[in-house]
């Protein structure tokens, strides 16, 4: 399955949850080509440095600001935003090795300030990922920063390699569809297709897509935008870009915000255990929701072990008999657990949850989770998908320098079953994903240690699946002492900005005013 890892998670299970036709629960209860040969040895992606000086050319840019055409389908789709939305492009060094050599453009959208007697500069966002195209999330989301967006330009891009930006591309919609097929005889298999087909149709932009280089694009955009200081709004893995950025330039850091933290100390093996750990508390969360909304109606029954008993039974019967749907498309083992996953991302969608459990277990479709997986993994209603996943997996990569053999990930299958019975034996094959990667990773776990730079804004939230709350207090610790300022919420979901009073409130006032609020406070 695609790792539930990072994702921009409310505005795409909600756009997924607008596909479904569940009726009620009363209701239900009434009735691949083989691999080519791999290269002789990685091509190495290059290792951060300090940044260097870009040529004028670059800095001076000047962007031509026209009204956005219709997002492309590796964008995943969609109409035009229209309105006050503008689209440009900016050129970015391909290599920051080589700032006077090829270049790359990076796709930029922005809504101008609708105060402009008040503004207060651009505010970038990143909605995270990695993989998530800035270009396309941003008009959707924008309502739930009006405030924001009175005073700041509101502006995001798509990262290289992503949507608009130089995209990688692996694998064909058709192949995508048909999904990774059997792995237990050798989990390598999938692997293989997937990274050849990256490596043979993506080698040129592979080695260039690490965080710390899209980092780099930001403060190239904070001069091409005439900002003096980097305003920036990080979502999940925009955190993790957030904390890179502050590491090579604090001294351009602006008023910052992180939303739903990753863990920037663990690494690729602890983060993976820690987010099974996070959705399966998120899982019997909901299912506790089912218990108290459904009674007996509720399809994980009246416990949380019988709900992961019924769930993996439900999964085990999808590996060797996957679930029609109306579509005719099947719908798979791997896609159900990804849909299941998805709706964890938010309380508001935990009754799609229980109604498309409901469906597979009682009438035997999945019609409604291979609906949110669909949306989760970026194919549209055509049967497209947007480049999400490839990017996912190429940025990944290029961050990671660690390669687990299948020994070692057979070896910690037991620690992510503890983890959790319902996630965790597909969440240890995610350790694989790098294992045959073209391009060799930069490090273990990101440097965000950032001394010097301003006042940052960490938000955690107690009830977040997919970055566990644990890992904010972690990054305001790693980015230093003076910089870090540590809020917790208390609640549900991945991402608190416009969903907790207390913590939109404190957000607004650092954002708006540059007040922040006490280290170590607490929002119910």
């Amino acid at each position: 399955m695609p790792h539930p890892i990072r994702r921009p998670a409310r505005t795409v299970v909600l756009a997924a949850a607008t596909l479904l036709a569940v009726p009620a629960l009363a209701a239900c209860d009434g009735g691949g080509a083989p691999a080519a040969p791999k290269p002789s040895a990685p091509a190495s992606a290059p290792a951060p440095a300090p940044p260097a000086a870009l040529p004028a050319a670059l800095t001076g840019q000047k962007p031509d600001w026209a009204p956005c055409p219709a997002p492309s389908t590796a964008q995943g789709g969609g109409k035009a935003p229209g309105g006050a939305w503008e689209c440009a492009t900016m050129k970015a060094p391909l290599d920051y090795a080589k700032p006077d050599g090829e270049t790359l453009d990076v796709a930029l959208i922005r809504k101008k300030a609708t105060d402009p007697g008040k503004r207060l500069g651009s505010l970038v966002y990143n909605f995270g990922g990695p993989g998530g195209s800035g270009v396309k999330t941003l008009p959707h989301a924008a309502k739930d920063y009006e405030k924001l967006g009175a005073v700041y330009d509101l502006v995001s891009f798509d990262p290289r390699g992503v949507g608009a930006t130089a995209p990688v591309v692996c694998l064909d919609d058709k192949a995508l569809d048909e999904g990774p097929g059997p792995s237990d005889a050798d989990p390598l298999a999938p692997v293989r297709t997937y990274t050849e087909a990256c490596r043979r149709n993506s080698a040129r932009i592979l080695p260039h897509v690490s965080t710390a280089d899209t980092a780099r694009d930001m403060d190239l955009m904070r001069q091409v935008l005439g900002d003096p200081k980097l305003n920036y709004f990080g979502i999940s893995y925009g955190t993790q870009l957030g904390g890179v950025y502050a590491h090579l330039f604090p001294k351009n850091v602006g008023r910052t915000v992180f939303d739903a933290v990753v863990d920037p100390t663990s690494d690729e093996l602890q983060a993976g255990l820690n987010q099974a750990k996070g959705f399966q508390q998120a899982l019997e969360h909901a299912m506790e929701f089912c218990r108290d909304k459904y009674a007996a109606n509720c399809p994980t029954g009246g416990s949380a072990e019988e709900g992961d008993r019924r769930i993996g039974e439900l999964l085990k019967k999808l590996e060797t008999e996957p679930a029609a749907t109306r579509s005719g498309r099947r719908l798979t083992a791997d896609q159900a657990l990804t849909g299941i996953a998805a709706t964890l991302y938010d309380k508001d969608t935990w009754d799609y949850l229980v109604q498309s459990l409901a469906e597979l277990r009682l009438r035997g479709t999945g019609t409604n989770l291979l609906a949110i997986a669909d949306a989760y993994g970026g194919r549209g209603q055509d049967g497209h998908y947007s480049n999400t996943d490839a990017a996912h997996t190429a940025i990944g990569c290029a961050d990671t320098n660690r390669r687990y053999t299948v020994e070692e990930m057979r070896a910690q299958e037991p620690a992510f079953r503890a983890a959790s019975p319902v996630f965790g034996p597909f969440m240890a094959k995610g350790l694989l994903a790098c294992t045959e990667w073209p391009v060799r990773g930069t490090a273990d776990k990101p440097q965000v240690g950032a001394e010097g730079a301003a006042p940052i804004l960490v938000v955690g939230n107690t009830g977040d699946p997919a970055t566990p709350v644990e890992g904010a207090k972690r990054m305001a610790d790693a980015l230093g002492r003076g910089v870090g300022v540590s809020l917790t919420v208390k609640g549900e979901g991945h991402g608190v900005y416009g969903t907790n009073a207390c913590a939109t409130k404190a957000v607004d006032a650092f954002l708006l005013d540059g007040t922040a609020p006490a280290d170590g406070t607490t929002c119910s």
